[in-house]
């Protein structure tokens, strides 16, 4: 989709996604992250937003044309990588104290559902938080919104726990805390 269009959602022009972008980061409060990963990245808009919180944030997603315009977007910001991968099949390495998934988790099946919510739990630093933003009305992929968090959710407890969820008109935004 990148390919064609190189904003096809619309990240930098709609007014929705630039609400949802500040509620996002409004909900990483004060503290600054020491490792963050962000989990389907795309033209690196949230990234761009995400990486002065953050002293290192690995940024992924499966397109490489997406991932072609997030590394221009991003060019000036040195604490920011990115990498070419399918997740849940493909997942970066080590410990995070704070993981990203936005408005992607709806795309994945229930067995790859599983698959993340059992990695979300092993790579979540202790005392980290997951930042999980979804479209709550009706879609034409393999979950809602609703659905796949609630999947993710039982696959990452007990390990990781919901600390609080807000819910505007179109979209939830869930945190998410390590608890062991």
């Amino acid at each position: 989709m990148f390919a064609a269009d190189p904003d096809p959602w619309r990240f930098e022009s709609s007014a929705y996604e630039r609400a949802k972008y500040d509620h996002t980061i409004a909900a990483l409060g004060d503290r600054r992250h020491g490792r963050g990963l962000e989990i389907g990245c795309a033209n690196g808009v949230l990234t761009s937003r995400l990486a002065p919180h953050v002293g290192e944030l690995i940024a992924i997603d499966v397109s490489a044309s997406a991932l072609a315009q997030a590394r221009r977007r991003c060019a000036g910001l040195p604490s920011v990588r990115f990498q070419e991968m399918t997740f849940p099949e493909q997942a970066p390495a080590g410990a995070f104290d704070l993981i990203v998934v936005s408005e992607v988790a709806y795309y994945w099946s229930d067995r790859d559902l599983v698959a993340a919510g059992r990695w979300l739990a092993m790579a979540l630093a202790r005392d980290g938080k997951v930042v999980l933003v979804h479209w709550t009305g009706a879609t034409d992929y393999p979950q809602t919104g609703d659905g796949a968090v609630e999947k993710l959710g039982k696959a990452a407890w007990p390990i990781v726990r919901p600390a609080a969820t807000e819910r505007t008109e179109s979209y939830r935004l869930d945190i998410w805390e390590r608890t062991a």
